[in-house]
């Protein structure tokens, strides 16, 4: 009788673990799906009612805080000729919110070939119109936004001045007026 309840015993124990590996494999088959990729920021931008071609094609990653502060990180530093020539460093951080980007730091703006200013704040018209406001230190620009609206690729270097002002060839023979 000991022999037949050791073998009930020996059977059930091998049941109940044959049972338990196969429990444990389904288990592991209906595992959640992956989350969703994370979106791009040429995504996250306009959902703040911003254009996506504020950035440069060259974003390699970003981190966008809860409360909106936020870090772009390019390839390298590049420019973009707009209305006016756009530096972006290779770090680009901020504060966005609904219609604005605040302490903004690593966006400069060339203006008169020579100088070069740091842009503050960009912000849009809520709701929407066809300007963007860019403010650098205590002026506000307004641009037509429909400049910003695609993405585009960084230069490695500005447009120098002589390729924006062509001067003329000097002359080496002036007539000259004899006056009396």
């Amino acid at each position: 009788m000991a022999s037949k309840s050791k073998l009930h015993f020996s059977l059930l124990l091998i049941f109940s673990l044959l049972n338990l590996c196969s429990s444990s494999s389904q288990l592991s088959t209906t595992t959640t799906p992956p989350p969703p990729p994370k979106p791009t920021v040429y995504e996250i931008l306009p959902k703040y009612g911003l254009p996506s071609g504020l950035l440069p094609d060259s974003v390699t990653d970003y981190t966008l805080s809860d409360d909106g502060k936020f870090e772009v990180h390019l390839k390298k530093s590049c420019y973009i000729e707009f209305d006016y020539t756009v530096y972006y460093e290779k770090k680009i951080t901020g504060k966005l919110s609904l219609g604005s980007i605040s302490d903004l730091k690593g966006i400069q703006v060339q203006r008169f070939y020579i100088l070069w200013f740091d842009v503050d704040e960009i912000r849009v018209d809520l709701p929407p119109s066809d300007s963007i406001y860019f403010t650098v230190g205590i002026i506000n620009k307004k641009l037509d936004v429909d400049q910003f609206l695609a993405v585009r690729s960084c230069k490695d270097k500005a447009v120098n001045l002589k390729q924006v002002v062509e001067l003329p060839t000097p002359v080496d023979d002036i007539p000259m007026l004899v006056t009396e």
